[in-house]
């Protein structure tokens, strides 16, 4: 989800079970957090009779950190579309041949041979979605959808502004906010969007990804950088939230299941690949978390509300843009922006 959040994980077991290095019957699934459904992973087990280790994480730069220190035993783990060259770059990742996966033909085409593995064979689709943000319109009943809501808030939400706690997703939004490129290497159009974070700064509260919908709910805040999926488990709470498509252009994303190099139960994990492309399955984790999937047929089995509700089919007059796997000195820029922004 693109998503995003950041703390360390904690590993979480659906049932009481051995979990030794390469177990038989085990699948370390890596995830990030309140996004996996309990049903989705409950099914697996009755059908496999392999037993799911969830862990969590809050953002994708999370889950580079700890493949690439060595730090977890992963089967599955599921990065944001942009971060899959950089893992094959970096070797944190398996070749597994996706297309070979039975299922695999139940992709939507304009899903297969993505811009991220153009060949099949490393990642297959977990859900897609967009990146904007909520606005409590109890408290402000103006026009939302424009970043200037969330960067240049308005009296009645400064100082109740949330953001996530990620660099590739907060600084790429102020890139779409200013109209740049959002893999550009000028400097200069980082300074500028540090500008626009450090002017914003004083109305944030919070950095921080997870729980999110617990602050809006209890009031803490009153705007918060969100993803269309958790939007919609907002509004079903409160009629009073709603999710913003910034006219200036909406970020797109998709999350995706990858086998990481270190993976000791590379077997279970391509079953579970496998699992994931019948629409059945993954419609149970559509409606979940309330995102898109890729997989078609699934619609047969997805909730009537995902067919209709806003946060999920989009203004048609909207500009959307998918987030796309960057240069090094882009990521580094970015990551410069941040590091001065939180300090």
């Amino acid at each position: 989800m693109h998503k995003t959040l950041r703390l360390a994980a904690v590993a979480v077991p659906l049932t009481l079970i051995a979990t030794g290095a390469g177990a038989e019957g085990v699948l370390n699934f890596a995830n990030w957090a309140e996004y996996t459904s309990p049903e989705l992973l409950e099914k697996f087990e009755d059908e496999t009779g392999i037993k799911v280790v969830l862990d969590t994480y809050d953002s994708s730069e999370t889950l580079l950190a700890k493949l690439q220190t060595g730090g977890a035993d992963y089967d599955v783990a599921v990065p944001g579309n942009n971060f899959v060259a950089g893992m094959i770059s970096e070797g944190l990742i398996q070749n597994v041949d996706v297309k070979s996966l039975p299922g695999f033909e139940n992709l939507e085409s304009r899903w297969q041979s993505p811009p991220w593995d153009p060949t099949n064979e490393y990642s297959i689709p977990w859900l897609w979605g967009t990146t904007g943000f909520t606005v409590d319109t109890s408290a402000y009943g103006g026009d939302i959808h424009t970043y200037e809501v969330l960067f240049n808030p308005p009296p009645e939400l400064q100082g109740e502004i949330g953001m996530f706690n990620s660099a590739d997703e907060v600084v790429k939004m102020v890139h779409a906010y200013l109209g740049n490129d959002l893999c550009t290497e000028d400097p200069a159009h980082f300074q500028a969007a540090f500008d626009v974070l450090q002017a914003q700064k004083q109305h944030v509260k919070m950095y921080q990804s997870e729980g999110l919908r617990e602050r809006m709910l209890a009031g803490e805040v009153k705007a918060h950088s969100n993803w269309n999926g958790s939007s919609l488990k907002l509004r079903s709470k409160d009629a009073k939230f709603a999710y913003s498509y910034p006219r200036e252009g909406v970020l797109t994303w998709m999350d995706v299941m990858v086998v990481p190099t270190g993976a000791k139960n590379k077997d279970n994990a391509l079953k579970f690949l496998s699992f994931m492309l019948q629409p059945e399955n993954v419609a149970i984790q559509s409606n979940f978390a309330r995102y898109s999937n890729a997989v078609a047929g699934s619609d047969a089995f997805m909730a009537d509300e995902l067919k209709t509700a806003p946060e999920i089919v989009a203004p048609a007059d909207r500009k959307f843009i998918f987030v796309p796997a960057c240069s090094e000195r882009s990521i580094k820029l970015q990551d410069q922006v941040w590091t001065r922004l939180l300090k």
